[in-house]
């Protein structure tokens, strides 16, 4: 690799950007997708390696190409150190997801109760403009405190996050559209958040509510058709 191709991908990496990085195998030239141009079916392969989190050998016009996806890391962000919280953080390590639990309230967010994950005890607003969630990030409130959650979600609604989800009735999603209007979201950007949070699958207890949380991640990050929502009629606000 030249020192130019690693000062790109080095660059790359720190502004969280996905790039694919090609080889050509029968003299090692290397180039770094999207940055630099590809043929069609190499562009293609290294879409769908950065897609997929896996490296493939690709062959184009006689020549073996391999295809190395350079992704940030998957994350889940997590508002509000809660019980259901304390269930979805053990199963989303498992599945690749660098867990991050923001709660002001010290009692709430400690080590005692989140083992190895990532613990900020700042306000939401701050922490997420610090964390800059992006493509490859979830985001998840579950504080039903509209002080802790809505600034959280006033900043991943101006993020590519791949997923938004916020925990509440649709009575009281109804009230958080509004104050998200207010503070200048349109619909569209609304619509992107995932309320009431999780796959339908009848959940009551924190574990099951967990469940169809992380589900409904792994779904809208594989482009599951389980995803998709059918738009509901606003709820009332009175």
């Amino acid at each position: 690799m030249t020192p130019d191709l690693l000062a790109r991908l080095q660059s790359a990496r720190a502004a969280l950007q996905p790039v694919a990085l090609l080889t050509r195998l029968s003299d090692g030239h290397q180039c770094l997708w999207p940055e630099d141009s590809a043929p069609g079916a190499l562009a293609e392969a290294a879409e769908t390696a950065l897609r997929d989190d896996a490296a493939r050998t690709v062959t184009l016009d006689g020549e073996a190409w391999f295809v190395h996806p350079q992704n940030p890391p998957l994350r889940l962000i997590v508002v509000g150190a809660v019980h259901v919280a304390q269930s979805l953080v053990p199963m989303a390590l498992p599945l690749g997801f660098a867990v991050t639990v923001i709660d002001p309230r010290r009692a709430f967010a400690t080590e005692e109760r989140f083992t190895g994950v990532t613990l900020i005890g700042e306000w939401p607003d701050e922490a997420m403009a610090a964390l800059r969630p992006d493509g490859r990030t979830a985001v998840v409130t579950l504080t039903h405190d509209p002080k802790l959650d809505d600034p959280a979600l006033d900043v991943a609604l101006k993020a590519p996050c791949f997923y938004i989800g916020a925990l509440g009735s649709r009575r009281t999603h109804g009230k958080r559209v509004a104050r998200l209007k207010e503070m200048g979201h349109g619909e569209a950007a609304i619509a992107r958040i995932r309320a009431p949070i999780g796959l339908d699958i009848e959940a009551v207890t924190a574990p099951e509510i967990a469940l169809s949380i992380l589900a409904e991640i792994v779904a809208a990050r594989r482009g599951a058709a389980l995803a998709r929502r059918v738009p509901a009629a606003e709820p009332a606000t009175a």
